[in-house]
């Protein structure tokens, strides 16, 4: 299973195209910058209550590996390296690897970045995997999955974050976002997103038990916050069933 194809090439050849200007927050990955301290926020909290580890520290992840599949041009990477992480990156797209592997040279990091198949890669024992806006761009699911389950150490984390297949998302996220400009067209396809529930079931044949989602949402005062309201999106962490 974990060495099924997960990697539409479709969507490889669409975030690709966009790899020249994913650093550039007011480009066409300005929704992500938006997005990324939310996410960066949910992921500390998720660190420290796992690892027990003090809220105030600096580097929370030192002497820890991290994986981030999907990792586009290095959004997320980056800020996992600064927190003391020994940080893997894949993606799908070479040109994203490439825009990443000069931004963190640029940055004097040094976070290891591939370009494949995750299951192919050969990749296990990271403490932390992340996969985050991404399962939604894959083209199977269960392989997936599998495949991150499998790149965990044992007593590891994983964090996740999707777009809820609601009446909202489709709305908001691609009717909307889409339509205005704020994301780049063809991001999304609506009946790929995954429900908490069904995400929950593709973790649980996985071997993982997933906590409780936190909701990421919009509104016109606080823009995109976290907050209990899953309609819009959701991110989750998930440990192996004991």
């Amino acid at each position: 299973m974990a060495n099924a194809t997960t990697i539409r090439e479709s969507e490889a050849a669409h975030f690709g195209s966009l790899a020249a200007d994913w650093w550039d927050p007011k480009g066409s990955s300005a929704m992500l910058h938006k997005l990324n301290p939310v996410r960066l926020a949910f992921l500390r909290e998720a660190v420290d209550h796992h690892w027990r580890g003090d809220s105030r520290a600096i580097r929370p992840l030192s002497g820890k590996r991290a994986l981030d599949v999907g990792c586009g041009a290095g959004l997320l990477c980056e800020p996992l390296a600064r927190l003391g992480a020994a940080v893997t990156g894949v993606d799908a797209a070479e040109e994203n690897i490439a825009a990443a592997k000069s931004h963190a040279a640029g940055g004097g990091l040094s976070i290891d970045y591939r370009c494949g198949e995750i299951g192919a890669l050969g990749l296990s024992g990271f403490d932390l995997v992340t996969a985050l806006e991404v399962i939604e761009h894959v083209a199977d699911k269960p392989a997936f999955i599998a495949a991150l389950a499998g790149a965990l150490a044992p007593g590891g984390l994983m964090v996740l974050s999707c777009p809820n297949r609601t009446p909202q998302s489709k709305l908001l996220l691609v009717e909307g976002a889409e339509r205005l400009g704020m994301v780049p067209r063809g991001t999304h396809n609506w009946s790929d997103f995954a429900t908490p529930d069904e995400l929950r079931d593709l973790l649980a044949n996985a071997g993982m038990v997933m906590r409780e989602p936190r909701g990421i949402s919009w509104s016109p005062t606080r823009g995109l916050h976290l907050s209990a309201d899953l309609a819009l999106n959701y991110i989750v962490t998930a440990v192996a069933a004991e």
